[in-house]
């Protein structure tokens, strides 16, 4: 069985103001960082992380000299007209009214549609699931974002539960594991072993 860590990056300034934080690559806040040097993760044998700087400080943070492999895929999605702005700065936006009453599944203006962003997700998860299969590895990490986790729970989790559901805290994620001959072969499942820090 192979064990992933699924973690959200640390926290960052648009995190503490509730902003929708996609494409913006912003760095984690002090709060953030402190936090983080108070966690402790077992050590994997790999590290996989989004390109975006708030998860590459995380990875840096929690696993000091383990060397990152940076996936494209599996970045935040793009909250188009909505980046960088919270519910506030929102309110009385028409396209954000209609996003809310089709309770966030119709696509951000501007930006990805869900669909587009679980399917670049799961293209970017199977090629880190792919290379740890390929290496023999018992357990890795993957450093990513809240939006990422939850596509990948949605879509892989052994319980079943829409996408809001598996929100988790910064510096929060699950502990899951998978049958490298199940997935190879096309079953595709993620076994929940924890969580820690969900909500």
């Amino acid at each position: 069985m192979l064990k992933l860590w699924l973690i959200r990056h640390g926290m960052t300034e648009g995190n503490r103001h509730g902003r929708y934080i996609g494409v913006t690559d912003e760095p984690l806040c002090e709060e953030g960082r402190e936090s983080l040097l108070q966690m402790a993760y077992p050590v994997p044998q790999a590290v996989y992380a989004s390109p975006m700087l708030r998860c590459t400080q995380t990875a840096g943070i929690l696993y000091p000299g383990k060397s990152i492999q940076i996936i494209d895929e599996l970045a935040e999605c793009d909250f188009g007209e909505f980046e960088n702005k919270n519910y506030q700065e929102l309110f009385g936006n028409s396209n954000y009214q209609k996003w809310i009453d089709s309770n966030g599944t119709a696509p951000f203006p501007g930006g990805e549609s869900r669909e587009e962003f679980k399917d670049r997700n799961l293209k970017g998860f199977q090629r880190a699931v792919n290379d740890s299969i390929r290496r023999k590895l018992q357990d890795a990490a993957l450093v990513v974002h809240g939006g990422t986790i939850m596509n990948l729970m949605e879509e892989y989790a052994n319980i079943e539960r829409p996408f809001y559901e598996w929100h988790v805290k910064n510096g929060g994620g699950y502990l899951v594991e998978l049958d490298e001959k199940d997935w190879v072969s096309g079953y595709r499942e993620l076994k929940l072993c924890y969580a820690f820090m969900e909500g």
